[in-house]
């Protein structure tokens, strides 16, 4: 008896481990699948950080809690120096170069910029049994474009309401956000400086835009910010936009029971001018208002940890606060408040340099991400498609996700380098520059790409063609190496040549 409840009690522990092992390899039930928030601040540095920066003069408490929470990336890049380029590239996971956007942005009365039936983090999340909303700053664009009309004008053209291919605020606007995976929308259709300024939520605006709104002026000193004249909705106020979406961020989340896991995608319209902190921000920071709007910024990403921790969805949450491209801080600033909201970077929005790219990229994610850790890896925002997709267990197609290589390695401490044979940067004016390890090649000698006047460079100027920067050696691009070594030239062309003809780079 001994020895058959001795083989009973054997066979039974083997089958116990045999089901267990099992079931540890299956895939990831829904419950079990990270729920996933991408905050994107509008115009923040990676110098107003604290993590970031011990220098800044802005207290980021939230922010830097994350990192020490966390995982920071130091070489995190948008995949362009400005707003709709940048939105675009991380829904779907495609530079936004390779649409009719050649150049600038979007305006309030553009058309959808995102072509029907292209995939987005959005729909691949939803697909996987994800809830999934987007708050904020939309900036993509509504309703179908007809880019084969004679008559359409460029994507970056800044379109009056009366135009035959201007947006109807009074029809549905869709596609929006609600065509490409977003189940729930709040938000703005563009920046805070460009009408029509009205809240939309889903398909249509909670109150149609039948006012008017006369230009600002623009006085950056007092707060009061910039803006263009135009439509607005009767009860739209500009301060009031980053109070209303975090509400709204935060009345999704806190919805969230745990049944499905959920995707928030909460593009902040702020610190983007105009700057308008609310009174309690007031004051706060050592960097004018736009200190202040930060600081706001930063309570905030607080309100959306503070909905996670209420509703239990902290351990298996990544959490990720990034921007959009690089602060608009102008040069005159830095003295004048001894702050340096890009760093030592070259550059601020807008421009190729990499103040005009280079962006903070904090993450928590306490089931799977080491906390007070960093990674050097070198990622771009189009990337959170890939990574969202394999933390999903979905496979990416062939015609999606384009230009999107998955990080999941370097946030488990795995990938010791970069997954991506190069990154391809884009400046306002639609200038190139491609990176590969330490190198970055700058197309043309052209100044900045973005806010500064291009200047064309003549030969008898007796100036480089372009500009080649070793960034290991030289972060702030002051010593131009492109006559030094053309077989590094060569090899870089080469390789954004290939980038751009081949129509993707994953």
């Amino acid at each position: 008896m001994r020895i058959r409840s001795h083989a009973t009690a054997t066979i039974l522990t083997i089958v116990v481990s045999l089901i267990l092992t099992a079931c540890l390899h299956q895939p990831a039930s829904a419950a079990e699948k990270p729920n996933i928030v991408f905050i994107m601040a509008d115009d923040l540095g990676i110098g107003d950080l604290g993590c970031y920066n011990d220098q800044s003069k802005i207290p980021t408490p939230n922010m830097d809690a994350l990192a020490r929470a966390g995982m920071r990336f130091n070489d995190a890049h948008s995949p362009s120096s400005v707003c709709t380029p940048t939105r675009y590239g991380v829904l779907t996971g495609r530079y936004a170069w390779r649409t009719r956007l050649k150049n600038g942005v979007c305006w309030g009365y553009s058309k959808s910029l995102i072509s029907s039936g292209r995939e987005t983090v959005a729909s691949i999340l939803k697909a996987e049994g994800y809830n999934t909303a987007c708050v904020g700053k939309w900036h993509l664009g509504f309703q179908h474009a007809d880019v084969e009309a004679e008559d359409f004008p460029p994507a970056s053209s800044i379109l009056p309401e009366d135009h035959p291919h201007a947006v109807d605020y009074f029809k549905p606007l869709s596609p929006g956000p609600n065509d490409f995976g977003f189940d729930y929308f709040f938000g703005i259709p563009a920046s805070l400086d460009m009408d029509p300024y009205v809240f939309v939520e889903n398909d249509k605006p909670l109150q149609l835009p039948t006012a008017t709104v006369a230009k600002s002026a623009h006085r950056r000193q007092n707060g009061g910010g910039f803006w263009r004249g135009g439509k607005v909705s009767p009860d739209f106020k500009h301060i009031d936009v980053l109070p209303r979406t975090a509400e709204k961020a935060v009345e999704w989340l806190s919805a969230q029971n745990g049944d499905k896991p959920f995707f928030l995608y909460f593009p902040l319209s702020a610190p983007h001018t105009p700057w308008l902190p609310t009174d309690q921000h007031r004051g706060k920071a050592r960097a004018g208002y736009y200190g202040d709007f930060v600081h706001q910024c930063d309570a905030v990403v607080g309100q959306v940890m503070a909905a996670l921790e209420e509703i239990g969805q902290v351990e298996n949450t990544l959490l990720i606060v990034t921007s959009d491209n690089g602060s608009h801080w102008v040069p005159g600033d830095i003295p004048k408040y001894n702050h340096r909201a890009n760093l030592h970077y070259r550059g601020q929005k807008a421009d190729i340099w990499e103040g005009g790219h280079r962006v903070p990229f904090v993450v928590r994610w306490p089931a799977a991400v080491k906390a007070g850790t960093q990674s050097n890896q070198t990622i771009c925002l189009t990337d959170l498609l890939s990574t969202a997709a394999e933390l999903a267990g979905a496979k990416v197609a062939a015609d999606a996700g384009e230009d999107s290589f998955s990080f999941t390695a370097a946030l488990q401490g795995k990938s010791k380098g970069s997954v991506r044979q190069s990154i391809v940067h884009h400046s306002l004016n639609g200038t190139f520059a491609v990176r590969i390890g330490d190198w970055k090649l700058i197309e043309g000698n052209l100044g900045s790409g973005g806010f500064s006047a291009p200047r064309v460079v003549k030969p008898e100027d007796g100036k480089p063609a372009g500009q080649l920067y070793n960034l290991k050696e030289d972060a702030s691009e002051t010593n131009n190496l492109w006559d030094e070594h053309p077989q590094i030239v060569e090899r870089l062309l080469a390789e954004l040549n290939r980038t751009r003809e081949s129509g993707r780079s994953r």
